[in-house]
């Protein structure tokens, strides 16, 4: 996959911002990565798009800026020049689109029909919007489109909110989402950028959704594992499930038959996107334990051990 479009599908989240003045940029940057959102789609659909890319791009390189609403050649050629790392359209332009891919800039043009999913296919795209995503059906127009074009993966955008947003990212074919209700334009002309970075701090750890999934505890024997199993089921009716190296008492609690990671056992951790959790705690300092990662047939990371204990558990990751 493209190292930008990868950076998209790292944060989950795409906040498409409307800009009226290039002085607002750079404070919305700032906002943006104290919210631990470092990317932004800054629609051309005003005079200052053009100035105020320039401004993140020159100031913020850790910010991944992009330019939407881009409907023609000039608009693709403007945005790029301007320090647009990647662009996003409304609807199919081909002509707009072949410009972008002859020329290596990354593009998801909006799509909402298998006729324009085949143009992009033709064209030699990978990643699509689905746009404008609820009124064109939702996720289950999305989950139709899915068969047929099982290799694509899809931006949903229009309609998307903290409320939806799990759904869709729980579909595998969705890369990332889009929407402008992290940064709505009433609080970016407020100077709210404090409210900004809270909300966009939001989006993102919802579209990582990290859970408790389970408490693994270390014995040392078969024979102690079963006992230790035995005794949760007795005392609060967690049904006892044996495997070949732990055993479970009910969801919520794993007794490992010999000591495993950590000094007392292990914490799991759920959540939607295990590389997205994974590049998210790389940003905190904290990588994984290669020898314990395992992947689907896609090569998208299910489980994953993480290199830090904490009073003594080892903290699993895995996929919801």
């Amino acid at each position: 996959m493209d190292a930008v479009l990868q950076k998209i599908s790292n944060v989950g989240v795409v906040p498409v911002v409307k800009l009226d003045s290039p002085d607002q940029a750079v404070p919305l940057g700032k906002a943006l990565i104290a919210g631990d959102l470092p990317v932004a789609e800054v629609t051309f659909r005003t005079d200052a798009a053009e100035e105020s890319i320039k401004r993140i791009s020159g100031e913020l390189p850790d910010l991944l800026v992009g330019a939407g609403t881009v409907t023609t050649i000039d608009q693709a050629k403007r945005a790029v020049a301007a320090g647009a790392k990647f662009l996003v359209s409304p609807g199919f332009n081909p002509n707009v689109v072949k410009y972008c891919v002859d020329n290596n800039i990354p593009i998801t043009p909006g799509i909402n029909n298998p006729s324009q999913i085949e143009q992009g296919i033709e064209l030699g795209l990978s990643v699509l919007k689905f746009f404008p995503a609820e009124q064109s059906g939702g996720l289950e127009m999305l989950k139709a489109f899915g068969g047929p074009y099982g290799s694509l993966k899809f931006i949903p955008t229009g309609g998307v909110s903290v409320k939806n947003m799990v759904d869709y990212l729980s579909y595998a074919k969705v890369l990332a989402v889009g929407g402008s209700w992290m940064v709505k334009p009433e609080l970016i002309a407020a100077g709210k950028y404090d409210e900004i970075s809270r909300a966009c701090h939001e989006a993102v750890m919802t579209a990582i959704g990290f859970e408790l999934r389970h408490l693994g505890i270390n014995d040392d024997s078969d024979a102690d594992a079963l006992s230790d199993a035995r005794k949760f089921e007795n005392l609060f009716g967690f049904a006892v499930k044996e495997g070949n190296s732990s055993n479970f008492a009910g969801i919520g609690f794993e007794i490992m038959k010999k000591p495993f990671l950590g000094q007392h056992g292990h914490i799991a951790i759920a959540t939607l996107n295990v590389d997205r959790a994974v590049a998210f705690l790389a940003k905190k300092g904290v990588s994984t334990r290669p020898e314990t990662e395992k992947r689907d047939a896609s090569g998208a990371l299910t489980v994953a051990y993480i290199d830090a204990e904490i009073s003594g558990f080892a903290i699993h990751l895995v996929k919801k």
